[in-house]
């Protein structure tokens, strides 16, 4: 008689990383760069996002032009890049 293979599910290797898993293992100053690169891609490209819908508004919007968009799409980006450049580092 042959031998039955042994059963293994088909979340098997799911289960294995969820019990290896270990809560807090993460180092503060990782925590902290991760924190740090999520906030500057959020609030630079939301910045992106806003000029191009700027640029995109002017530009299509009845009795608009290309270089009108281009303009309010730049003025936007140049005082968006004031207003959210790096300040002073806040200490904890």
């Amino acid at each position: 008689m042959a031998k039955s293979p042994a059963h293994h599910s088909s979340t098997e290797a799911a289960d294995h990383d969820a019990q290896a898993y270990v809560r807090g293992t993460m180092t503060i100053e990782e925590q902290s760069a991760t924190f740090a690169l999520f906030m500057s891609l959020a609030k630079w490209g939301s910045l992106a996002v806003a000029s191009i819908l700027l640029l995109l508004v002017l530009w299509f919007q009845p009795g608009g032009s290309l270089f009108l968009g281009l303009g309010g799409g730049l003025v936007l980006a140049v005082a968006g890049w004031f207003f959210l450049k790096g300040g002073k580092p806040a200490a904890h």
